[in-house]
């Protein structure tokens, strides 16, 4: 079955995962609503983040390298590296999953689409977009109205 690009990574993954992933984005948003002065810090941070499937490319080129300079330089039985990291990718491409996805997602790598949602939720906060919600005296509730508006 061929799954959806943008929800093939989180629908692949654990809920357990998910949940953490979801709440440490709820727990900046609302942290930030209390500090408004570190956004900006926050959103170039945001922008040099890795997202899972730049860092899935990165270590399959890397195992794939590595596996073709074995083979070509102390045994050819190391050309197994390469085939088999192609194998996971054409299966992530497809499916959305492979072996090293829940390895790095419990390490905390997110989608693209879970950095935009902090990301559109913090220039909410910020005021890019408008106001939004109740005054800046409840910052809670301006917190959950920024990553609803987000999320959309």
């Amino acid at each position: 079955m061929v799954a959806s690009s943008a929800e093939r990574v989180a629908g692949r993954t654990g809920q357990n995962a998910n949940r953490r992933i979801e709440a440490q984005i709820a727990e900046s948003v609302r942290w930030h609503a209390e500090h408004p002065d570190r956004i900006d810090r926050r959103l170039r941070e945001l922008d040099e983040e890795w997202d899972i499937e730049r860092m899935l490319e990165a270590n399959a080129a890397t195992l794939a390298f590595a596996g073709v300079a074995l083979g070509a330089t102390m045994d050819r039985r190391w050309l197994a590296l390469p085939a088999l990291v192609s194998i996971f990718l054409f299966q992530h491409s497809v499916q959305g999953w492979c072996p090293p996805l829940p390895i790095l997602r419990n390490l905390g790598f997110r989608t693209a689409r879970e950095i935009d949602t902090e990301r559109y939720a913090l220039k909410a906060l910020r005021g890019d977009f408008g106001p939004i919600g109740p005054g800046p005296r409840n910052r809670d509730t301006r917190a959950s109205h920024a990553l609803q508006a987000a999320r959309l």
